[in-house]
């Protein structure tokens, strides 16, 4: 599967971003898909998480009810709605896709994108 992030920019602290993940390829619906992102001089951090049905979501503790990740298998999408955003959520985002028939986590992943948080 091939995995495209959009939706990033720049916005001021409090304000609000949803960044996109298409998908190509193989189905979507046979990967979990994940978010995650990189700041500057940082490794790259697990932001969020959703299952293949979209019944089980996963959150990092410092976006949880601040952001929503959502997803259409028949459209290959998946999206992260970012509000509340916060300086320290500055970083690229990525999108990545976890094969269940692998044991390695997230084996796909796509070019970021930039989300810039201004104070």
């Amino acid at each position: 599967v091939q995995l495209q992030a959009s939706g990033g920019g720049l916005v001021q602290a409090g304000g609000s971003l949803r960044l996109s993940c298409a998908a190509s390829g193989r189905t979507l619906s046979h990967y979990l898909m994940g978010w995650f992102h990189q700041a500057p001089g940082k490794e790259r951090e697990f932001v969020a998480a959703i299952t293949r049905n979209s019944i089980n979501k996963y959150y990092a503790d410092s976006v949880t009810g601040r952001f929503t990740i959502s997803r259409d298998n028949a459209k290959f999408m998946v999206w992260l709605q970012m509000n509340s955003l916060k300086p320290d959520d500055t970083a690229v985002y990525f999108c990545a896709a976890d094969d269940p028939a692998t044991t390695t986590a997230y084996d796909y992943w796509g070019k970021g994108t930039l989300v810039t948080v201004s104070s």
